[in-house]
């Protein structure tokens, strides 16, 4: 728990800090009231469809070229005209709203079909595992929400288990933004709605009253809201180099700790820094013939040997392993290019990773560079069309590996020097997408499930802070700051919003489990 008391502001370097907490009046103003259809009945289901065939053009452009900040300003202030920030408290899904289940069904289409039951499974084990894979049909809620016209690179699914901790290029442990299988040019509202609505599923999960839940999510809505206003009032160079460093959050807020909390979190940022490569060799690995080799753990992790032995076997592997990784080096900048080309292939396996991820293709690839005490192990990871796309506009770009790639980069502080993406055929014999990085650099999550109200508060606030932050590098930061304005009407509304996606979000999950139960959908539990 007193994890979440160090990660509460960003980093001295930046000048947008956001303030020590809330006004009085930010956390005593009277929610509004839900619609009485939103809050009495759940909708009604839809048959069994894909989302639709995506438009070719995002809604509206991220930002608006030459205008003075004076104009930018005027942009947002007149976006309330077309979505009044109090119009954001209401979820009132249409009677035809899709069903949810069909819309994983769809998903499971272009996935590994035997590990799709493990990812029902994942799914089935809380209302928050679910809300974890059930970034889809919230994607189609979302697009019948209010929205501004003012778009950003969205992450399109931030959840606030999508954020935490990892090594900077400089070596420092930062906070950031930490997954984009899903990033798009979209609403920015939709990122800040799925934030804080995982915060409520969380809280509720954790077992906090209403009074403690709401005010978790007017104190994240409102750090954005302040953040996002101050980075409107700095160049653009500052803004860019804003982040969270975690040893400067120390310094600063050491002292809200107690010393029993400040010793586990030392402990734990310790282990932190060894959580890399040469520890996931220790833990993923042991030695066959003398030499290191993955270790198999059907169906987590199944090594390219056992799952094509003939071909593996074959001369013509090598070549073709080479010229796979080949490819993926042509993406990274020419200096990286210079210290991949150091390491030398060694083995490689398929390994089932997260909750809404699992049963996409994923692979391991173990990679030895001066010796066998200098490993390196990259992630291959399939990037599929975005949730997003079918509601926000397709992306730009044909690879969607590299639609990964680029929204990492536009949208975090600093990216993994090993950032990259590739096309290659899989197991099926057809052509995927993937982006590639380091499986481990330090990253690791905070646990959720252990945090008190005040530790979820703070980490809320400092997930508002990095989103904003995110959203600053890409979008109109004096638009959206104008519109946001400094009051708590936004926040109010999207905390009550929150609370109202996190009802439907129970009635999903009471529907997905009767799916299961039912035999509609097969699931694997306890994997």
């Amino acid at each position: 728990a007193s994890k979440g008391h160090a990660a509460a502001k960003p980093s001295a370097r930046s000048a947008a800090k956001p303030p020590a907490k809330l006004s009085a009046r930010s956390a005593a103003k009277p929610p509004a009231k839900p619609s009485a259809r939103s809050a009495a009945k759940p909708p009604a289901r839809s048959a069994a469809k894909p989302p639709a065939k995506p438009p070719a053009k995002p809604p509206a452009k991220p930002a608006a070229k030459g205008l003075t900040p004076a104009e930018r300003a005027a942009r947002g202030k007149a976006a309330r005209g077309q979505a009044p920030r109090e119009s954001h408290a209401a979820f009132d899904p249409p009677p035809d709203r899709p069903d949810p289940v069909s819309l994983l069904e769809s998903q499971a289409l272009t996935r590994v079909p035997e590990l799709v039951p493990v990812r029902y499974g994942r799914m089935m084990v809380s209302p928050f595992t679910y809300y974890r894979g059930a970034a889809l049909p919230m994607a189609n809620d979302l697009a019948t929400t209010p929205r501004s016209g003012l778009v950003v690179q969205a992450c399109g699914d931030a959840h606030l288990s999508n954020f935490g901790l990892f090594a900077s290029a400089e070596r420092n442990l930062i906070f950031d933004v930490n997954d984009f299988d899903e990033t798009l040019p979209a609403p920015w509202e939709w990122d800040v709605k799925r934030l804080a609505a995982s915060l409520e599923v969380a809280a509720r999960e954790n077992g906090f009253g209403r009074k403690d839940r709401r005010k978790i999510l007017l104190s994240t809505v409102a750090r954005y809201r302040q953040a996002m206003r101050t980075f409107a009032g700095q160049p653009n160079v500052s803004v860019w180099y804003a982040t969270a460093d975690v040893d400067s959050l120390r310094a600063q807020f050491d002292s809200l700790l107690q010393v029993r909390q400040r010793a586990v979190l030392d402990k734990s940022l310790a282990k932190v820094r060894t959580r890399d490569s040469m520890q996931a060799l220790g833990k993923l690995c042991h030695l066959v013939d003398g030499k290191p080799q993955i270790i198999s753990d059907p169906p987590l992790i199944v090594r390219l040997a056992d799952l094509l032995p003939e071909q593996v076997e074959s001369t013509e592997a090598g070549p073709q392993l080479g010229n796979l990784i080949g490819r993926y080096r042509q993406t990274l900048q020419s200096d990286r290019r210079v210290l991949l080309e150091q390491y030398t292939f060694t083995d490689m396996a398929r390994k089932v990773v997260g909750v809404g991820s699992v049963g996409t293709r994923c692979w391991i690839i173990l990679m030895f560079g001066r010796d066998e005490a200098d490993p390196l192990f990259l992630q291959v990871k399939e990037a599929q069309t975005s949730v997003l796309a079918a509601y926000a506009g397709r992306s730009t770009y044909a690879n969607q590996g590299q639609r990964v790639v680029a929204g990492q980069r536009l949208m975090q502080a600093s990216s993994d020097i090993f950032l990259g993406w590739q096309r290659a055929e899989d197991l099926d014999g057809q052509s995927h997408d993937f982006y590639v990085r380091q499986l481990r650099d330090w990253k690791f999550s905070l646990a959720i499930e252990t945090m008190t109200p005040v530790t979820m508060r703070l980490y809320g606030e400092l997930c508002g802070w990095t989103l904003a932050r995110a959203h600053a590098r890409s979008g109109d930061r004096t638009a959206i700051a104008a519109y946001l304005g400094g009051s708590d009407v936004f926040d109010q509304a999207i905390a009550e919003f929150g609370a109202l996606y996190a009802d439907q979000n129970e009635r999903d999950y009471a529907a997905f489990l009767d799916a299961v139960a039912r035999g509609r959908v097969t699931a694997e539990t306890g994997v």
